[in-house]
């Protein structure tokens, strides 16, 4: 071949370079799927460089994933990346790595991303009998350009995607927290006959936890504390359903029983099984000063009357674990004047110190049994302060919803 054919040859190889990748930038500008990329990058090594197989495993949201191959056996489909390639660093030729000689390709050419190897291309087709140079030696820096921006693409993809997911997630949690602080109350009784407090502090931005005092006639309150299994949007819409169902059959004056095999039977529908609340409701008589409650595989809040403790323990098990009950014990206590109780979520007696030793009733006893805390405002600070000092360097774990209740 005369100097002129060849250079005009090696002019035609560069347009034809120039002119792929432009047409490649401008399938990637379009915002073409990965599958269409992958198919576009497979028909230029197939049918445009004339590369008898490849195959390309790409790493994304954190796995190897098999994304195109071509001319590709069923046992070279097994190669496992994680161990087979995990050395690979450079452009490798594959004879020279012992255990890949049963694996029919000729060259490895990782794709990095920041420093990070986001796929594997594998090429074969070199012939020892040919004179002729393999394509794949010829157009090695090229194909490995190619590479590098196709894969990037769609490493760029499925990120923009995941962020795409992380905020309509952030934007649930959003809207769950709004809903979350819709249902807890505005304003807790605080006067002759009755004194409550609450707090709460929530483990991540949306918790499970829900508390409520409802006044119901002059001389009559129910008392409520409930923990929803899991979190999230969906969590907090079964807890507004719940509290829905909690404020109709109060305010219909049901009792306890009825209420809470309405709740049962509401929760059941709406989660078939995959989550369950677990709650203590109470009913409060300012004039007998009769407390009635079930305590529904809650925590048992504590009672502190007379220098003397009860923990409130008579109930069932939890709401949604059933369809039916297969029990209901109903709890009774006939108060004194300045009786104190105690309810909280588990987040509060499983809070474990540097031992591993958690933050059980007895802490609350001794903090109920000192005189000088004044209101129950007071009272609930120096129990989360307590509390404080009690997980020393260990950080929450859950939710913790307190309420306190002086009984007048």
């Amino acid at each position: 071949m005369s100097r002129l054919a060849a250079n005009d040859s090696r002019l035609k190889v560069s347009e034809f370079k120039l002119t792929t990748l432009l047409e490649m930038t401008n399938a990637i500008n379009n915002n073409l799927p990965e599958d269409e990329l992958f198919i576009l990058f497979q028909y230029i090594l197939e049918h445009q460089l004339n590369i008898g197989k490849a195959l390309i495993f790409s790493k994304q949201s954190g796995e190897w994933k098999h994304a195109l191959s071509y001319g590709v056996s069923d046992d070279e489909l097994s190669i496992d990346v994680e161990v087979d390639l995990q050395d690979i660093h450079d452009i490798t030729v594959m004879e020279m790595m012992g255990r890949h000689q049963s694996k029919s390709f000729d060259v490895v050419i990782p794709v990095f991303h920041q420093k990070n190897i986001i796929a594997h291309l594998l090429l074969g087709d070199i012939d020892e009998q040919e004179l002729k140079a393999s394509p794949i030696i010829k157009h090695l820096p090229f194909i490995q350009t190619l590479a590098n921006i196709t894969a990037v693409a769609v490493e760029n993809k499925s990120l923009t995607r995941e962020n795409l997911q992380q905020e309509v997630l952030n934007r649930e949690l959003e809207m769950a927290s709004e809903m979350q602080g819709m249902l807890l109350p505005n304003a807790l009784p605080n006067d002759d006959k009755l004194q409550v407090a609450a707090t709460y502090l929530p483990h991540q931005e949306v918790g499970g936890d829900f508390y409520d005092v409802i006044k119901v006639a002059q001389d009559e309150y129910f008392i409520c504390m409930a923990d929803v299994s899991g979190k999230g949007i969906s969590a907090a819409i079964l807890m507004a359903s719940f509290q829905a169902s909690l404020r109709g059959g109060v305010q219909q004056g049901r009792g306890l029983k009825d209420i809470l095999i309405d709740l049962n039977n509401s929760v059941w529908a709406n989660a078939q099984g995959e989550r369950f609340i677990t709650v203590f409701l109470a009913n409060y008589n300012t004039t007998t000063k009769m407390l009635k409650y079930i305590n529904s595989a809650h925590p048992p809040p504590i009672l502190g009357q007379g220098g003397e403790f009860i923990k409130l323990v008579d109930g069932c098990v939890g709401l949604g674990m059933f369809e039916e009950f297969p029990f209901i014990n109903e709890g009774e206590v006939q108060l004194v004047s300045d009786s104190i109780l105690i309810a909280y979520t588990d987040g509060l007696n499983e809070t474990e110190d540097d031992l591993g030793i958690p933050f059980d009733e007895q802490h609350l006893e001794q903090l109920i049994s000192n005189a000088d805390f004044g209101s129950m405002s007071g009272l609930n600070i120096r129990i989360m302060e307590a509390l404080d000092a009690h997980r020393g360097d260990q950080a929450y774990q859950d939710d913790i919803a307190l309420v306190s209740c002086r009984f007048i």
